[in-house]
């Protein structure tokens, strides 16, 4: 059978100065019609290049490209603008990883669907409307009406990337490119994109190449897999042998690293007073509806929790249901509207001015995204340093406190000179960490601060978490959407949703008898549960022959 793509010696070159002469080399792969091929690698392996190299999307960033690119039986590498503009969209698409920047922030949702029909197609405007609330409804989005009169900014992380699906399959192509668009969702919703693009690629007689570096959605999904990297192609199989019989030692690695459900030993805190205890907290946002009309959302909602020294509470739930804006709330960062937040024996929920500032030296914060929230324009030193510096401390003995930290972090003390950008995403999250450190705070709150990382560098950042929680004696709150990072990192485990916490348990019992039907629902999808589970039965049975090989 002729494949719908065959790729014969990709090349992409990198300009001069990058750490490796080519971001792809000599890639030869085929795709089947109506086959699913997941491509897997860390960060900077290719993947991205690869996919963008087959759109003709390829960044100035990078050099020449050689090789051929086959689709449905002829040669696209050299098309020209025009002729390729004409086929993607048509007959290839593809979804990014970020919908909110690859959406239009000023237009419509309906806007943007139809500037696409408009652009590929003759039909007349009502036709077109009738395409594009059709396409919405394909990917089970509710009140089309709503929706198709939004702006992106105005829906959830799921619902946007649901629009970019819909955008991509509205003129049914043959191809579709799907780039990371799971990462950072939280299970259900992550759970509900996977089954949509397989039933859609099903239904349509797709073929779909899918890229993630998450090797649970590689289980879910595909028919066959790639393993790429530093821009070369390292295995391919089947999903089932290359999961459970990888050759290459590369390979070996990513699946070695992936968080599976294996639960730490837990510490009885029950002859501890709590270092921070919130009580019936409470935070409400008004959204505008039209003019001089707002809504009032119940963010948080009367939710309590102890934290006891030394300790790792696990948060976890579904984008929306306020667990990040109830670690700013016990910030300090956002105000809470009711309720008490108390550290040691001073409550902190309505301090102000320096009082508020002394409170928060004692508890610090790492967000999701460190790129964001590092200060792009000044030396990562000088961020460590800046919280010693507002303190008091004489800078000589602050930079030595900044180099102390980075190699706590496991970063050169050389370090301290550079800039965010210069460093890769895993070690900006460590300089972030590092930073966090600086005070000696008692309290570090982790929002979400892996979820965008692959796995091995995942596996590094949650080791260091776990240096400093075991050697430094710091308690931590762990805000995460990973029911499987939840598991490792956690003594206690709550779940929250639509701003309550409905569940809170230590971590064996929350996840050997979840008493809550959410929480049966968020375990239940995690994607590949059934080979995690296996991997880690599997673990258990080696370590019990080697001890009793051992004995």
């Amino acid at each position: 059978m002729t494949p719908l793509l065959s790729l014969e010696n990709l090349c992409v070159a990198l300009r001069p100065g990058s750490d490796r002469t080519h971001a792809i080399q000599d890639i030869s792969l085929k795709v089947g019609s109506n086959e699913l091929l997941c491509v897997v690698g860390e960060s900077g392996s290719g993947k991205s290049i690869l996919a963008h190299a087959i759109m003709g999307l390829l960044p100035s960033t990078v050099g020449e490209k050689h090789g051929q690119i086959f689709f449905d039986g002829r040669e696209i590498g050299g098309l020209a603008e025009e002729e390729a503009r004409r086929l993607r969209g048509t007959e290839i698409a593809m979804i990014f990883q970020e919908p909110m920047t690859a959406l239009n922030p000023l237009m419509r949702v309906g806007d943007q669907i139809d500037e696409v029909l408009r652009y590929h197609t003759a039909i007349q405007p009502k036709d077109r409307r009738v395409a594009a609330e059709q396409a919405l409804k394909d990917v089970g989005l509710p009140d089309i009406k709503r929706i198709i009169r939004s702006y992106p900014f105005q829906l959830s992380g799921g619902q946007r990337q649901r629009v970019m699906i819909a955008m991509s399959l509205v003129l049914e192509p043959k191809l579709l490119l799907a780039d990371e668009p799971t990462t950072a969702l939280d299970v259900t919703t992550q759970g509900k994109i996977l089954q949509l693009i397989r039933e859609l690629q099903q239904k349509k007689h797709m073929s779909v190449v899918f890229i993630t570096h998450d090797f649970g959605v590689v289980e879910e999904i595909a028919d066959r897999v790639v393993v790429m990297q530093q821009g070369r192609l390292v295995e391919e199989g089947n999903t089932q042998s290359v999961l459970r019989n990888p050759q290459h030692a590369y390979t070996k690695k990513l699946v070695a690293a992936v968080p599976k459900y294996t639960r730490r030993q837990t510490r009885s805190v029950a002859e501890h007073k709590p270092v921070l205890a919130a009580s019936d907290v409470g935070k409400n946002f008004y959204l505008p509806t039209g003019f001089l009309s707002t809504r009032e959302i119940a963010a948080v909602k009367d939710v309590s929790i102890d934290l006891f020294p030394g300790e790792c509470l696990g948060i976890v739930g579904e984008s929306g249901s306020g667990k990040s804006t109830f670690g700013r709330l016990l910030m300090r960062l956002i105000d809470p509207d009711q309720g008490t937040i108390r550290l040691g024996g001073t409550d902190i929920g309505y301090l102000k001015g320096d009082a508020l500032r002394n409170a928060r030296r004692r508890i610090q914060m790492v967000f999701q995204d460190p790129y964001s929230s590092l200060n792009p324009r000044r030396r990562i030193g000088d961020q460590i340093m800046s919280g010693l510096l507002s303190s008091g401390v004489p800078k000589a003995k602050a930079q030595a406190k900044a180099e102390e930290l980075l190699n706590l972090v496991g970063l050169e003390t050389s370090s301290i000179y550079r800039y965010p950008h210069q460093f890769s995403g895993g070690q900006r999250q460590r300089i972030a960490i590092a930073r966090a450190l600086a005070l000696q705070p008692e309290i570090v709150i982790a929002d979400e601060p892996v979820s965008a990382l692959d796995v091995t560098v995942q596996d590094q950042v949650l080791q260091l978490f776990e240096k400093i929680r075991d050697e430094l004696g710091v308690s931590l709150v762990f805000i995460t959407h990973d029911l499987r990072v939840a598991a490792r990192m956690s003594d206690r485990v709550a779940v929250m949703s639509h701003g309550s916490i409905v569940e809170i348990q230590p971590t064996n019992g929350l996840f050997d008898n979840p008493r809550e039907e959410y929480t049966k629902k968020l375990i239940s999808a995690v994607p590949g549960a059934g080979w995690i589970d296996a991997a880690v039965r599997s673990d258990a049975r080696s370590q019990s022959a080697h001890t009793i090989a051992s004995d």
